[in-house]
């Protein structure tokens, strides 16, 4: 049996649909890509990064086909970027392609990170193609990219795309040094004004968050934007599974955060915080002999 819609409510949208200002673009109706077509974006960009482990040997020795490949990764970008603004500059995203061959550097330290601090890890093959931690991080490192080059909200639906597949929130506003690995990963979040140094290392469910946020001094029900609240990382730092690092606080060099930590103060260089286990009982649940 088909249903038969008897109410008013079709009625009631279209009314609604006119009535819609400027802000929900419900006049506009630009062309949006949807997000299955921001996934391809992350399956040319590990192709690009890693052509050996994802079966584009093509583009190992051919520059034809290597170009080919940025310019179909560059077209993506536009298609992206388009809805947001009259035009796609193609100097944006030439200057975000630029820098793949840096990015795809760093990628490399990444998984060496990875693999000198994971005892489970055997291959650096293993880790690009079935680490999680590494997809959030090379779609952060391109994101925040062309975040930088003005392209906020298209780089925001990036790193939902990378969400979407690993588990771990980056936004990409966060500054992220080299030699990073993100173990495990389910959980992890990272603010738009966190920065972390080199050689830090995150289990799952580690939060960079804000403590609090400030209003806008001219609406309270507004939150206020672009300022600092998320924390500074410094190098070589250890942050365990479950720890909570919240606020725009400094964490010095060489600190170890151990699991399920709530951390709201500075922390200085050569710490490490942790929560003192209460003492642990144990009864046997054997019977009692007769």
């Amino acid at each position: 049996m088909e249903f038969s819609y008897t109410g008013t409510a079709h009625t009631e949208l279209v009314a609604a649909y006119e009535a819609d200002d400027e802000r929900f673009q419900t006049q506009k109706q630009p062309d949006f890509p949807d997000r299955e077509a921001v996934i391809t974006e992350v399956g040319v960009l590990r192709e690009l990064m890693f052509p050996g482990c994802w079966n584009a040997a093509n583009l190992v020795g051919d520059e034809a086909a290597t170009l080919g490949a940025l310019n179909r990764l560059g077209d993506l970008f536009c298609q992206g970027i388009r809805p947001y603004g009259p035009a796609c500059l193609s100097s944006t995203v030439g200057n975000v392609i630029d820098q793949l061959p840096t990015i795809r550097e760093r990628l490399k330290q990444d998984v060496e990170a990875a693999y000198k601090g994971d005892p489970a890890a055997n291959s650096y093959v293993e880790i690009i193609r079935s680490y999680p931690g590494l997809v959030a991080t090379m779609v952060h490192r391109v994101a925040h990219a062309l975040y930088t080059e003005g392209e906020q909200v298209y780089a925001r639906e990036l790193a939902e795309a990378a969400k979407s597949v690993s588990g771990i929130d980056i936004h990409p506003g966060a500054e992220i040094g080299d030699y990073f690995f993100i173990d495990h990963g389910s959980g992890v979040v990272i603010g738009e004004t966190a920065e972390i140094g080199d050689w830090a290392r995150l289990y799952q469910e580690v939060t960079l968050g804000a403590l609090h946020f400030e209003e806008d001094e001219d609406d309270e029900r507004t939150l206020k934007k672009d300022y600092k609240r998320h924390p500074t990382i410094g190098d070589n730092v250890v942050l365990g599974a479950g720890c909570k690092v919240l606020g725009p606080i400094t964490v010095g060099d060489h600190v170890s955060i151990e699991a399920n930590s709530w951390v709201t103060d500075d922390v200085p260089s050569h710490t490490t915080v942790f929560i003192k286990h209460p003492e642990q009982e144990r009864k046997t649940n054997e019977p009692e002999q007769q």
